[in-house]
C-alpha cells in the first residue's frame, strides 16, 4: 500500500492566459514511486475527474496545455497548466493510487484576471530523529517585530513557535528561532525530527494572519533513518558534575561548536570551541575534548545547582547550516543522611567526565550507565562498603542490622490475642462459679 504521507500548497493563484505549477510532495517509499501519480478536478456532483495521470491519460479539455513529471528520486511530482481560462478554477486533486480516491490531498485553484507573482516552494529534507535547518529570507520589516513559524492547514496556518515565547507542546525543547541578521534574514532550527513533522510550512514576521510572505517551505522527513535513537533526558545532583557528549558529521567542517540553553524557542550561548564562557557559568562549564575523527565533543559542567534544570542544545555550525541535538537536564537533590551516623554512609553520587573504574581496599564500585547528549558512554558511581553478615542494604547511604531471630517481629501481632484469650478464658470461670453457687443455694 501506498504511504499515507502526502501534502502540497491548498491554495494555487493563476491569471487567464497565464500558467501555474503546484508540487506534490510523498514519503519516497518503494510503492511510492511506482504508482500511479494523478491531478484529479473534482465535479459538481462530486466525483474527482483525471485531468492528467503518469498512465499517460489527458482529458481533452486540457491537450495541450497540462504536463505532469514525476521526480521520485525527490519523493515529489509537478503539475503545470498553462493557458488557463476562468473556468479551470476549482478543486483539484494531486494523489496517487490506482483509482482517483486513493492517497491525495486537496487544493483550491483561483484564476483571476490579474495577479501578482507568486512565492515559490523550497524543499527541506531531514531525516528522523535528526535536524534541520530553514533560513527564512529577508524582508523589509521592522527589526522588532516577531518572528514565527506556522504550519499551513486547509484554511490556516496554525502557530508552531514564535519570539513571544510561545512553543507548540510538540515542539517544547526542539526548535530555535534564531535573532534576525543584519539583512533581515534568520533561521529555524528543528531537532529530533519526527514523522508527523513532514508538511508545509510558512516563516514570517509580524501578524501570522498578514499574507505578506508568499514563501512556503516544505519539509520532508525521511522516515528511513541512518540516527540511532539516543536518550533525552540527563540526571545530576546538585553539588555534583556531569559530561554530555555531542555528535556530528565528521565529513562535514564545522567552523563552530558550541551548548547553548533553552528557552522560550530560543538559545542561549553557554559555551563554545573557541573559548568563550557565559558569564554565569564562569568556572563550571568547559569543552573538555573533541574528536574530530569520531565527531564528537564533551561538555564538562559542574557545581551542578537546582536552576541548571532545562533544556540544553549541543551545535555544531556550518555556514548557514547546524546540525543540532537538545537534551533535558534534570537535576536531584542531595541524599539526607540516617539519623544514626553510626550505621549509615552518605554517598554522593558523581558522573564521570570519562570512563573508568576505580577500586580500593574498603570500597566496590561498578561500570555503570551516563545518560550523555547524542550517546551513551560508561562512567563510573561508588557503591557502598561492603555489608557484613548480618546485614542488609535496604537504600544508598544506608545499612541497617538485621534481627537474629524473628521475635521482635511477632510480638506485635502474638501479644493482643494472648490478652483477648486470658480475658475470655476468666469470663467463662467467673461465669462457671456463680452458676455452681446459684445451684448450692438451692
Amino acid at each position: 500500500p501506498v504511504s499515507s504521507t502526502l501534502y502540497g500548497p491548498r491554495f494555487l493563484t493563476g491569471e487567464i492566459g497565464g500558467s501555474v505549477t503546484h508540487q506534490c510532495f510523498y514519503s519516497i517509499t518503494p510503492a511510492n514511486k511506482h504508482d500511479r501519480k494523478y491531478w484529479c478536478k473534482i465535479a459538481r456532483n462530486g466525483v474527482c475527474y483525471t485531468v492528467i495521470s503518469t498512465t499517460g491519460y489527458i482529458s481533452k479539455d486540457h491537450a495541450g496545455r497540462v504536463s505532469l513529471k514525476d521526480i521520485p528520486q525527490n519523493g515529489t511530482f509537478m503539475v503545470t497548466m498553462t493557458e488557463l481560462k476562468k473556468n479551470d478554477t476549482g478543486t483539484y486533486r494531486c494523489g496517487i493510487g490506482t483509482t482517483n480516491g486513493d492517497l491525495y490531498v486537496s487544493l483550491d485553484l483561483t484564476v483571476l484576471a490579474d495577479t501578482s507573482a507568486l512565492g515559490r516552494i523550497e524543499l527541506v529534507r531531514g531525516e528522523l530523529r535528526g535536524s534541520v535547518t530553514v533560513l527564512c529570507p529577508p524582508r523589509d520589516t521592522q527589526g522588532g517585530e516577531k518572528r514565527f513559524w506556522c504550519k499551513l492547514g486547509r484554511t490556516r496556518c496554525t502557530l508552531v513557535a514564535d519570539t513571544n515565547g510561545y512553543v507548540g507542546q510538540s515542539y517544547e525543547g526542539r526548535i530555535f528561532i534564531t535573532p534576525q541578521e543584519s539583512s533581515g534574514a534568520f533561521k529555524i532550527l528543528i531537532n529530533d525530527l519526527k514523522k508527523e513533522d513532514s508538511g508545509l510550512y510558512r516563516c514570517g514576521t509580524g501578524r501570522l494572519s498578514s499574507q505578506d510572505s508568499p514563501w512556503v517551505v516544505a519539509l520532508q522527513v525521511t522516515t528511513a533513518s541512518t540516527l540511532p535513537k539516543r536518550p533525552k533526558f540527563l540526571s545530576g545532583t546538585v553539588g555534583g558534575s556531569l559530561s554530555l557528549k555531542c555528535h556530528y558529521d565528521p565529513k562535514e567542517n564545522y567552523e563552530k561548536k558550541y551548548l547553548c540553553r533553552w528557552k522560550d524557542a530560543s538559545c542561549s550561548l553557554l559555551v563554545d570551541a573557541d573559548g568563550f564562557v557565559h558569564e554565569s557559568y564562569e568556572g563550571r562549564i568547559q569543552i573538555a575534548s573533541s574528536d574530530q575523527e569520531n565527531g564528537t565533543y564533551t561538555v564538562v559542567m559542574s557545581h551542578l545547582r537546582e536552576e541548571d534544570a532545562g533544556w540544553y542544545w549541543c551545535g555544531a555550525k556550518n555556514g548557514h547550516t547546524e546540525h543540532t541535538f537538545s537534551v533535558k537536564l534534570r537535576i536531584q537533590k542531595e541524599s539526607c543522611p540516617s539519623q544514626d551516623p553510626e550505621t549509615s554512609t552518605l554517598v554522593k553520587p558523581t558522573l564521570s567526565s570519562s570512563p573508568a573504574t576505580y577500586s580500593t581496599p574498603t570500597q566496590r564500585s561498578i561500570t555503570g550507565l551516563t545518560y550523555t547528549m547524542g550517546t551513551v558512554t560508561e562512567s563510573t558511581s561508588t557503591l557502598l562498603p561492603a555489608a557484613r553478615p548480618g546485614t542488609f542494604v535496604t537504600s544508598p547511604g544506608k545499612i541497617y542490622h538485621e534481627s537474629s531471630s524473628h521475635e521482635s517481629h511477632l510480638l506485635p501481632a502474638v501479644l493482643p490475642a494472648l490478652i483477648l484469650l486470658i480475658f475470655i478464658t476468666i469470663t467463662i470461670l467467673t461465669l462457671t462459679k456463680i452458676k455452681l453457687q446459684k445451684e448450692t443455694g438451692k
